[in-house]
């Protein structure tokens, strides 16, 4: 079978090497044959040297310096094909899954981003945002797209149209890793494209228990905090800070969240862009619902 030179993957990894090299060889059965790129983030493993050694076909791509999430945007602007779908180094697709997103995107111009039904561990389980993503209360667009609307995804289970995904500046390299994908979420919203669930689109991810779920914790709390103060009214921006306060009296990982949000107030004031009334209405709709 010929490559689809429509979609290709970008896998970003630190210090996983047996991971991603696991993961990388399911990507290489995959029937699609996509391009790949992996991009290291400093690892101090040999991971890039295991990488070049196995599987010479992968691009591997030096970050330099640990870019979180944002190595992401490394890989993207090296590929060629019009759609992009990313990896973490414990996440793969499914056979065909590629395929399907990219006839999705090649039938549906307006959309810019297709989140798959991501199944986590060996015994499958959905991923909690993929449920509350099938449970989403946003309205239908006029035109009848794929899926369900979304104003939000798993990283390690999207694929994006490239250009609309390098227009909205792709991830924030501030945010590293733990809720990068709502600010982008918002970016995208606001430049007109639709984002949809669809969850005919299968990811696989088995997560390795690791130590640092509450440094992990505290950069969710971190970034949803800098998501509501860079985009949302100040109405909005309220709203968000007391709620995500509210938590941090309950939870020390929460509030060292909220603590290193405070510290990056000045980068705030200057980004600041705030969305347009639609956006935030589909915001406030979703807090309506719990979401």
């Amino acid at each position: 079978m010929s490559a689809d030179s429509r979609v290709g993957v970008v896998v970003a990894t630190r210090d996983r090497r047996c991971a991603v090299l696991s993961t990388l060889e399911r990507l290489s059965r995959l029937p699609e044959r996509p391009s790949i790129v992996l991009v290291d983030n400093a690892s101090r493993d040999g991971t890039a040297a295991a990488v070049r050694a196995r599987f010479p076909q992968v691009e591997v791509v030096a970050a330099g310096r640990n870019l979180g999430g944002g190595a992401r945007n490394l890989g993207a602007a090296r590929l060629r094909a019009p759609y992009v779908a990313f990896c973490d180094d414990d996440s793969w697709w499914a056979s065909g899954a590629l395929a399907r997103a990219a006839d999705l995107l090649d039938r549906h111009a307006r959309v810019a981003l297709i989140a798959a039904r991501v199944l986590v561990g060996t015994d499958r389980r959905l991923d909690p945002t993929c449920a509350a993503m099938a449970a989403s209360p946003l309205p239908e667009a006029r035109e009848r797209l794929p899926g369900l609307p979304v104003l939000g995804f798993l990283a390690c289970g999207a694929v994006v149209r490239r250009d609309a995904f390098l227009s909205a500046g792709g991830f924030e390299v501030r945010y590293l890793v733990g809720g990068e994908e709502r600010l982008l979420a918002l970016d995208l919203a606001t430049a007109g494209w639709e984002l949809r669930y669809v969850p005919g689109v299968v990811a696989r991810h088995e997560p390795a228990a690791g130590p640092d779920r509450r440094g992990r914790r505290a950069r969710e709390v971190r970034n949803d905090l800098w998501s509501a103060w860079l985009r949302r009214p100040p109405v909005g921006a309220a709203r968000a800070t007391l709620a995500l306060s509210r938590e941090a009296t309950r939870d020390r990982a929460a509030l060292a969240g909220l603590a290193g949000a405070v510290r990056g107030l000045p980068w705030v004031v200057r980004e600041r862009r705030v969305v347009p009334q639609r956006v935030e209405r589909l915001i406030r709709r979703l807090e309506a619902a719990g979401g």
